[in-house]
């Protein structure tokens, strides 16, 4: 299948080969692994985060960890949001995300039409949570992600497309540091 990806963490490059799966994780992965003995502490002593206003990066680290459970306990065939990567049907909504990344500090260098060969997963953004202390929270809201049905609060959705396998770059469609 052919998608857009919105090129972000590391530069990529027109012919470009990679791949993503378990044993190739993605940006997500690092971005939360290194919390997650912060959130192990979390979990076994809830009562010491009480009130505590934990960072967007522990938040981000709670959802995703709860997200994996899940993934691997119910949709195993799914590709995992930490082994994966993200990208949409359409060039508009890359751009939608690449703004998106864009304001959040991410570095982001532009965005590819990209070819995948692995299976992928269509997910809806708006069902993404802050996670919280606890665990039992984080993995009933994980469940709503996963499950395909409607979000809680009725969002409209925001699609995002999970893909992992062997990937290639096609071209590069935009080069965002010339225009944002």
């Amino acid at each position: 299948m052919v998608y857009y990806h919105v090129i972000s963490d590391l530069p990529k490059y027109a012919g470009e080969r990679f791949v993503v799966d378990d044993r190739h994780p993605n940006g997500v992965y690092r971005r939360v692994y290194v919390h997650r003995d912060r959130v192990k502490d979390i979990y076994r002593h809830p009562e010491k985060y009480e009130g505590t206003d934990l960072s967007h990066e522990v938040k981000v680290a709670l959802r995703e960890l709860a997200l994996e459970k899940i993934r691997k306990e119910k949709y195993p065939r799914f590709p995992s949001r930490m082994a994966s990567l993200y990208v949409s049907e359409l060039f508009e909504e890359a751009e939608r995300w690449a703004e998106y990344f864009a304001h959040l500090g991410r570095p982001t260098y532009g965005i590819a039409r990209i070819r995948a060969a692995g299976p992928c997963y269509r997910g809806d953004a708006s069902k993404c949570f802050d996670g919280t202390i606890s665990e039992e929270e984080n993995l009933r809201m994980a469940a709503l992600y996963w499950d395909h049905e409607g979000n809680e609060e009725e969002h409209r959705p925001i699609v995002e497309i999970l893909v992992d396998g062997e990937i290639e770059i096609l071209e590069i469609i935009k080069d965002i540091h010339a225009n944002i």
